[in-house]
């Protein structure tokens, strides 16, 4: 697993993650949002309690797994250490529509190949259960421009 460059790693992650401002190992990885990992405003990013450490709370999208780099000293994974695995419960849809676009790449990412297609179908379904159609139309757009 090749870690994200400072670009990949502001691409890929929401603008509440101390990804955006911060280095892989400056900010600590959580499997995911709770309330023990709010979004500061002071800050800029999700900061958590327990610790005061700056917190990624989408582990897929900074592409290491959960692990607290910064509070502890954890070390990122080696460079041959595989991506850690995707599950359904980790990729679920957003309730702000501006977060759909980063949804939708990191649902398609964990598609395996072959179900591509069908993986897409459901996203966008899933996706118009919640959103207006223009939003999602959108997103996909922006999600699928290459």
């Amino acid at each position: 697993m090749a870690l994200p460059s400072p670009d990949e790693l502001r691409d890929a992650t929401c603008v509440a993650c101390p990804g955006q401002s911060l280095p892989l190992g400056a900010f600590d990885v959580a499997a995911r949002p709770g309330p023990a990992i709010p979004y500061s405003p002071e800050h800029g990013h999700r900061v958590a309690a327990g610790t005061g450490a700056p917190t990624c709370v989408h582990p897929y999208r900074v592409g290491v797994p959960p692990a607290p780099y910064a509070s502890a000293g954890a070390p990122l994974p080696a460079a041959d250490t595989p991506a850690p695995p995707v599950r359904p419960a980790d990729l679920e849809l957003p309730a702000d529509p501006t977060l759909l676009e980063a949804w939708l790449i990191a649902v398609l990412r964990a598609a395996p190949p072959a179900l591509l297609a069908r993986t897409l179908h459901r996203a966008e379904a899933a996706a118009l259960q919640r959103f207006d159609p223009a939003d999602v139309t959108a997103a996909l757009r922006r999600a699928l421009h290459g």
